[in-house]
């Protein structure tokens, strides 16, 4: 019996989409997408195109988030996020560059921006309803590096499972500070069951947080 080895042809390099051209692809997408996602949401029922939204998200990285909200200067707000993983800011920063320009029904944002106020906010977390003006935070500057090291606190933190501890402890900051400001200039974050002494307000936070970043 022979055996004969079969010479293998040179694979043919497979090239990726830039970041660039997936997003372009995005956007060509949403324009078609658009009106079923103004009547969704004209309607209040913006589940009707969560799932067509996820899955154009996920052509331009499967790791992106994304979030459907009320507008700051316009109606609503679509916010399409890599939650600060450098890896992903090659695909926000080129999302970002090829959207189409803010109008008074639309803005758009590459990480989750800062409320006006969010004293005023008020989250749902399974059975709790949770004011974010009852945060309270403990600040700790360091100058030479600009950044802060923050302990968060709310009284029904210790009611919360660790899940929702979690997410009761970052999400006050994020709306305070935006997430890029947020992931730029806090170094160490953690929760805090007992209020901390000298504890500030989270608009207090947000003014020492501008000052520091001058």
């Amino acid at each position: 019996m022979s055996w004969f080895q079969r010479r293998r042809r040179p694979r043919a390099a497979v090239e990726h989409p830039t970041p660039a051209e997936l997003a372009e692809r995005f956007w060509a997408q949403w324009q078609r997408l658009l009106p079923e996602v103004s009547a969704a949401l004209g309607e209040g029922e913006p589940q009707r195109v969560e799932n067509q939204l996820c899955d154009l998200v996920a052509t331009m990285h499967p790791d992106l988030h994304f979030s459907l909200d009320r507008g700051s200067r316009a109606i609503y707000a679509l916010v399409v996020s890599g939650q600060e993983d450098p890896a992903l800011r090659p695909y926000t920063d080129a999302w970002k560059a090829a959207a189409p320009p803010d109008t008074a029904v639309w803005e758009f944002h590459d990480s989750v921006p800062p409320v006006p106020d969010p004293t005023e906010v008020t989250v749902n977390l399974g059975l709790h309803r949770v004011a974010l003006a009852d945060v309270r935070v403990h600040a700790q500057v360091d100058e030479e590096a600009g950044v802060v090291d923050v302990a968060v606190h709310h009284p029904v933190l210790a009611a919360l499972d660790p899940a929702a501890r979690s997410a009761m402890t970052f999400l006050p900051l994020d709306a305070t500070l935006g997430e890029r400001v947020a992931g730029e200039r806090l170094r160490r974050v953690e929760s805090a069951e007992a209020e901390p002494a000298d504890s500030i307000s989270l608009l207090e936070l947000r003014e020492l947080i501008h000052r520091l970043a001058g």
